[in-house]
């Protein structure tokens, strides 16, 4: 028989036990306790009532415990007034950010039911576009005044998102005669010019050859069972494809040498003003050339982002003078804004004198023997250090003109580090794209889809339609289809933009030596294929900086635009 021992109980509980026990003891108390008085109200409870607001009723005294019907604790976390917000999640299911407690899964929402059905409505007007739902922006998003003419944008484009009131089934299912003359009317580089405003999109034949024109585009090298672009990152694309040239020396050897005529016709027609610029896409970075009289300089350029330390002594090793604007201009800025923080070139130098003044006063001392300095390799990497830091980023990109352009066309044909050597890109050539026909091109087609959706709106659903391209959208292509949309969409669309971001730094603005006269620009470049409209654009000087555009909307003619 157990011995009775005080204070020990041999029947253990388990926490849930004891406080199920306590719950049950509050509650018999609050059973025979006395009614509890009211409270008087809070003077801010006041106030929200007189203003006509619909709050619960104050809980009592004896709220926690007390008997009579429990009354639900109110949200300490809540506006008074409830106003809704434009951002705010839908009516349709609970927020996101509210933690629902167990058990008691409406006391959360309770205080908010009142006010619900009035909430819908408002917040639908203040979200809703009559004519581009998908896009608004408010006054501090919007990074440029109205204008007629969107800014010229040498980013390339992975894909093209438009949306509109009005259908896009002009885009769809062209006739063979419809694509076979958007084909010669590209190839002859025929200048159409549609009107204003198309009342029967889907019955105008010309509208629907110049899309047709609008989506060609140039390639080397093609190869159908291979992504050729994005270069930069895309190796996980191109694990498990097919790639006999990986192990063969022979086969590299061919594809570099027929990618080199290649590369060099497109420049010569560059030369001649016969194409108005083009891109060279390796793995590890992308060239822009452009010809003379494009982005307000006289001379043929290049921009060669992202660089690296090794990439640039080579070119400096070849005789290739190029600068590094973002470089000089970054500290610049830096320098006559405060003094404490400057760009990489100040920062070398200063370090460099930091340096002499250091040993200076070794010298002062009579100690300069005694104590030891750092060798030539260490002095080497520490000033070197600067230089690798902006590897890789947009502030590497390097800018070149004139005939040091031709020597970074020999730089590039005779460079070993152009071409991957393992990996899925072994072997492979860089990617040539270009606006115009050159020696070993192949003529590709960027793809279009249309999309129609349900949208809901005040008075219920309505149609949305949606138009996408895919593929390498370079400039020119973005101006021809704004242009395009802006009639057939009667000057009412959005649309979002996706750029390729390592090419987006080619919107900087460069130095220019003298103010071009477009006239006789325009005369020159008139037979490289592009609309006297786009050609035109092109000519402009960037003003985007290192940020591309994302967001377009058009109304009544005139564009909004977000970098």
């Amino acid at each position: 028989m157990a011995l009775s021992v005080p204070g020990y109980s041999p029947g253990f509980q388990k926490p849930p036990e004891v406080v199920r026990l306590r719950r049950k003891r509050a509650r018999s108390r609050g059973t025979a306790a006395s009614p509890p008085r009211e409270l008087p109200e809070p003077a801010a409870r006041r106030a929200a009532l007189a203003a006509g607001l619909l709050l619960r009723p104050f809980p009592a005294a004896g709220g926690r415990g007390g008997g009579g019907r429990a009354v639900a604790r109110r949200n300490p976390f809540a506006r008074l007034d409830n106003r809704p917000q434009v951002a705010a999640e839908p009516p349709d299911g609970p927020a996101r950010d509210q933690p629902e407690a167990p058990g008691r899964p409406l006391d959360s929402n309770q205080e908010n039911d009142v006010l619900r059905e009035e909430k819908v409505p408002e917040r639908t007007a203040v979200t809703e576009l009559p004519e581009t739902p998908q896009v608004s922006f408010s006054e501090s998003d919007i990074s440029s005044s109205k204008s007629t003419e969107l800014p010229v944008d040498w980013s390339i484009k992975t894909r093209l998102l438009f949306t509109s009131s009005e259908p896009f089934t002009w885009a769809d299912h062209l006739k063979a005669q419809e694509e076979a003359q958007g084909l010669v009317q590209h190839c002859r580089a025929i200048e159409v010019t549609l009107p204003k405003s198309i009342q029967d999109p889907k019955l105008s034949t010309e509208l629907r050859c110049t899309f047709q024109q609008s989506l060609v585009y140039w390639l080397h090298p093609a190869l159908s069972w291979l992504p050729l672009f994005p270069r930069i990152g895309a190796d996980r694309k191109m694990t498990g494809k097919t790639s006999p040239w990986s192990n063969d020396a022979t086969l590299q050897h061919v594809l570099m040498s027929d990618w080199s005529v290649s590369f060099t016709s497109l420049y010569n027609l560059l030369k001649t003003k016969l194409c108005p610029y083009f891109y060279v896409c390796t793995y590890q970075f992308t060239v822009l050339f452009r010809a003379a009289g494009l982005a307000g300089n006289d001379l043929i350029t290049a921009l060669v982002s992202p660089t690296t330390r090794g990439l640039r002594e080579a070119m400096r090793n070849e005789g290739i003078e190029f600068s590094l604007p973002l470089i000089k201009e970054s500290g610049h800025k830096k320098e006559t804004a405060s003094g404490t923080s400057l760009g990489y070139g100040e920062e070398q130098t200063i370090s460099d004198e930091d340096e002499e003044e250091s040993f200076s006063w070794l010298e002062e001392m009579g100690v300069q023997d005694e104590i030891k300095k750092p060798d030539i390799l260490s002095i080497k990497l520490r000033k070197e250090k600067h230089e690798v830091q902006m590897d890789h980023r947009p502030e590497s990109v390097v800018f070149m003109k004139g005939i040091n352009t031709f020597t970074l066309l020999n730089f590039l044909i005779n460079s070993k580090s152009l071409v991957a050597t393992s990996g899925p890109q072994a072997g492979l050539p860089p990617t040539l794209l270009s606006p115009v026909a050159f020696r070993g091109a192949t003529m590709q087609m960027l793809k279009a889809r249309s999309v129609n959706v349900k949208t809901q709106a005040l008075s219920g659903y309505r149609d949305q339609f949606s138009l996408e391209i895919t593929g390498p959208i370079m400039p020119h292509c973005l101006h021809s289809l704004t242009m395009l949309l802006k009639s057939s969409q009667s000057g009412s669309f959005s649309a979002l933009l996706y750029p390729h971001e390592p090419t987006a730094v080619f919107n900087i603005c460069l130095p220019v030596d003298k103010v071009l006269n477009t006239e006789v620009v325009h005369k020159e470049l008139t037979n490289c294929g592009l609309h006297p409209k786009t050609l035109e654009q092109l000519s402009e000087i960037p003003l985007l900086g290192k940020s591309s555009l994302r967001n377009v909307v058009m109304r009544d003619y005139i564009y909004n635009w977000r970098s």
